[in-house]
């Protein structure tokens, strides 16, 4: 081999390593801090970057972009004295690449002991129904603290979550069943409630239903009371324009007196005093007319007929208020409708005995 090649060789060689050496590409959300001659020097950027072969060197190669860390459950200990397992997930990102290689020598780790710290400094000031239903106020706090450690790091978090809180085995039985008794007792409420609405509506269905009756009944008796008081004016205006006498209205008082007692809830019936001056008008209405007759010596038959009529008179029963205290009201109407038809029957046949023409003729036959 030609001594002039191996040399040639060797300085391409040479030049090929210095110039990989000062030639850095960069990809896109990576930052990586160069020192030189062990010193920090600069940090690249994405793009193709030149450094000086041997003097410069890359100490770290950082990924800017906004990194997820999921801690282990940790022990926590509440207010209450109950442990609780927690654990949490970070949401971060690398803002200053030089802090973040020279002022923590683990930033994740320092990250993971502060929220450890931090998250026991916060549920330590609570019991475990607060720790349960304060997750957000828990995840601002945390957020609060880890913003301010972390910024002299060169580390921005951007969240904080609470994954999850683990109670002892114990607490979620006991739990389990404070939650099955709180279903019970709503379940137990709105039954109650429903049967409230239930006993509601049907009483003010109950109550519309009895103010509709009540005025169907007063509607009914107020029709009721019209018509009879039209009956009554008409009947009146009929008597007043036919001009009845006394005698008609007291025959017609006698045929209304049995029907006083037609109901079935009169239990009790009083004859009026004015029964007997009734029963006198149609008889003396009667006895009017038997004196149209001729006028002559009273025949043996006349003066029987006149003694007859006066024991039916007197067979005519008066009814006192003493008696009428021991009759029933279907008695007491019977017992006036007796005496009513009594009277009028012996008016009736003092009248016949007074046009029959055998007493004028019995008359002159005695006198001649």
């Amino acid at each position: 081999m030609d001594p002039v090649v191996i040399p040639l060789l060797v300085a391409v060689l040479v030049v090929v390593f210095l110039v990989a050496s000062t030639v850095r590409i960069v990809p896109q959300a990576r930052r990586y801090n160069i020192e030189r001659f062990g010193r920090y020097h600069r940090t690249l950027q994405p793009g193709l970057n030149l450094v000086l072969p041997v003097a410069d060197r890359i100490n770290t190669k950082l990924d800017v972009r906004e990194q997820v860390y999921s801690s282990d459950p940790r022990p926590v200990i509440t207010e209450d004295n109950l442990v609780v397992n927690i654990d949490t997930v970070l949401y971060y990102q690398i803002t200053d690449p030089r802090s973040a290689a020279y002022e923590v020598a683990d930033y994740l780790q320092a990250i993971d002991q502060l929220t450890v710290t931090t998250l026991r400094n916060v549920i330590g000031s609570m019991d475990l129904e607060e720790t349960l239903t304060s997750r957000e106020e828990i995840n601002s706090r945390l957020r609060a603290v880890l913003d301010d450690a972390t910024g002299k790091w060169g580390i921005r978090v951007n969240r904080v979550e609470i994954k999850a809180i683990d109670p002892p085995h114990t607490i979620k039985e006991a739990m389990e069943k404070q939650m099955r008794a709180e279903r019970d007792k709503r379940a137990a409420i709105l039954h109650a409630e429903g049967e409230r609405q239930a006993k509601i509506l049907t009483a003010e269905g109950t109550k519309q239903k009895d103010i509709l009756e009540a005025q169907g009944t007063q509607q009914a008796m107020i029709l009721r009371a019209d018509g009879e008081a039209k009956a009554v004016e008409l009947v009146f205006q009929a008597v007043h324009r036919n001009n009845a006498d006394a005698k008609v209205l007291a025959y017609k008082y006698l045929e209304t007196l049995p029907h006083l007692a037609g109901s079935d809830n009169n239990t009790f019936w009083v004859i009026p005093g004015e029964l007997t001056e009734a029963i006198r008008t149609v008889t003396r209405a009667f006895g009017d007319q038997s004196t149209t007759g001729p006028a002559g010596p009273a025949s043996p038959g006349e003066a029987a007929t006149a003694d007859d009529d006066a024991s039916g008179a007197d067979r005519i029963p008066q009814l006192g208020a003493g008696s009428t205290d021991s009759l029933d009201a279907a008695t007491a109407a019977d017992e006036a409708g007796r005496q009513a038809a009594a009277a009028v029957s012996d008016a009736k046949a003092e009248a016949e005995a007074a046009k029959s023409p055998q007493a004028p003729r019995r008359g002159r036959t005695s006198g001649d």
